[in-house]
């Protein structure tokens, strides 16, 4: 087999170059190598390297998350969770009373610092029973109304309606599957500011105090109270009230769906229990992120000599939140808590219903955020499985070729041992830089010799060299 490269001489008015020699193919090739093979590498990267103890951990971290949910947060009303984190929200509003100016006196201190913030944010769609507007009609009670009201919502669209309802003293919300406006909701509201940004700054303002005011029920609220809506549950308000403004249909299927969902709202499951089923959700994550890292850390520590440590070298092997490794251990954990989560639920709905399924009572225990949270988790896995497809790919057809730059780079090696011309190849430096032109041109005829150029052919003095350019001029 025959390997034969031409060497092109470029000339200008001032200048010899070289286009190429063997030592630069080679390096043109060693570096295409190094490329081919970060191909090959990227596509094992994406693969998450978890062994049977971190599937073991995961899915047990679940499992115990998945317990405190069953038996510690439980539904509204029989929630240990849920009464702590109804107290924390209560300790936060009387917080934010004072805050806002609020003297801290009266008997019962929440009720006089959500009477105190319902005075200072005043809104007017805040219809709650009877005497209120169209309360009869309408069926609005204080049971109720937080999750009817669209500005009682903690969602864009609710701030949108509030912002709205401030600005032209109106009151929407929904009802029966029909978006409802009153006009003149409130003839004592006025809102504050001197200009159009002054104003949406104002509502903004008034918006938000007033959901704080709520998120433990009214003033006048006996017991626990209804708080503001889960915003997991307001959705389904956010349909209907879109479809109406744009004259679409309402499908009974959507009425029945934000007929539920009241219903569970009605039954405790606003904001407060829906940060209380985050809880479990949030354990989980951080047990399982510092399992990894743990293992990790005392692998590298075991692993890697005192004297080569570092902190930045470490915290690359032990780092839990971007690879995919910790990502598939996230997957199998949550996919754990939501199977113990749903198994829970769906045994509570069966034994409630009295001969059939309980679809409010498997709905109150149903954990949302942890649902929420584990279809993330799929959604990643989904879009990795296609990255890892797509890369893998790549990576076969990486391989192929860096078979045939390995063969290439074999070829150069043995062109470099017959052609050891690194010493030959500098007489363009000599013709250019030197008037010892005579040594340049027996270089030049040595390397055409090597190169097996014909006798005839080989230029070996001044002369050959001139009379050749002279008879490309003829």
């Amino acid at each position: 087999m025959t390997d034969t490269r031409i060497l092109e001489l470029g000339i200008s008015d001032d200048e010899f170059d070289f286009s190429s020699s063997i030592e630069t193919a080679r390096k043109a090739a060693e570096n295409e190598l190094c490329n081919l093979e970060e191909t090959v590498q990227s596509a094992a990267l994406l693969k998450p390297q978890c062994d049977k103890l971190d599937y073991a951990l995961a899915a047990s971290s679940g499992a115990l998350c998945g317990l405190i949910d069953v038996f510690l947060v439980g539904k509204p009303g029989e929630s240990p969770i849920g009464n702590v984190t109804d107290k924390w929200f209560s300790n936060r509003i009387m917080d934010f009373a004072r805050l806002c100016g609020w003297d801290g006196k009266g008997k019962d201190s929440l009720s006089s610092a959500i009477g105190f913030l319902e005075k200072k944010f005043k809104i007017p769609y805040d219809q709650r029973g009877a005497g209120d507007a169209a309360s009869e009609i309408f069926d609005l009670n204080p049971s109720n109304h937080h999750f009817k009201s669209l500005g009682h919502n903690p969602t864009l669209l609710g701030l949108f309606f509030s912002i709205l309802d401030q600005f032209t003293n109106q009151s929407h919300f929904v009802s029966g599957g029909e978006l409802i406006s009153l006009q003149n909701a409130d003839d004592g509201f006025e809102l504050q500011g001197n200009s159009v940004p002054a104003k949406l700054f104002c509502g903004f303002v008034n918006w938000f105090g007033h959901l704080i005011s709520d998120i433990s029920g009214s003033s006048g609220s006996k017991g626990r109270g209804t708080g503001i809506p889960s915003p997991l549950w307001t959705w389904t308000n956010d349909i209907i009230a879109i479809k109406r403004q744009l004259n679409l249909p309402v499908f009974k299927f959507e009425k029945d769906l934000n007929e539920l969902a009241l219903n569970v709202y009605k039954k405790g499951f606003d904001f407060r229990f829906q940060t209380a089923q985050a809880i479990p959700v949030f354990i989980n994550e951080i047990i399982v992120r510092l399992i990894y890292a743990i293992r990790r850390m005392i692998k590298y520590l075991v692993t890697t000599k005192e004297v080569s440590r570092s902190a930045s070298a470490m915290w690359n092997a032990c780092e839990p939140f971007s690879n995919p490794t910790i990502k598939r251990m996230l997957t199998v954990a949550h996919g754990t808590f939501c199977l113990i989560d749903l198994g829970d639920a769906a045994i509570r709905g069966f034994m409630t219903g009295g001969g059939t399924f309980n679809v409010s009572e498997f709905l109150l225990r149903l954990n949302i955020a942890g649902i929420g949270r584990f279809t993330i988790s799929l959604y990643g896995e989904a879009k990795r499985a296609v990255n890892i497809r797509t890369a893998e790919s790549n990576a076969q057809f990486a391989r192929r070729e860096m078979t045939i730059v390995n063969n290439y780079l074999d070829g150069l090696s043995e062109l470099s041992k017959i052609y050891d011309d690194s010493h030959l190849v500098d007489f363009v430096n000599d013709l250019k830089h030197s008037d010892i032109y005579i040594q340049a041109f027996e270089k030049s005829a040595k390397l055409a010799e090597q190169r097996k150029v014909p006798e005839e052919k080989i230029l070996r003095t001044k002369s050959d060299i001139d009379s050749y350019f002279r008879r490309d001029k003829v």
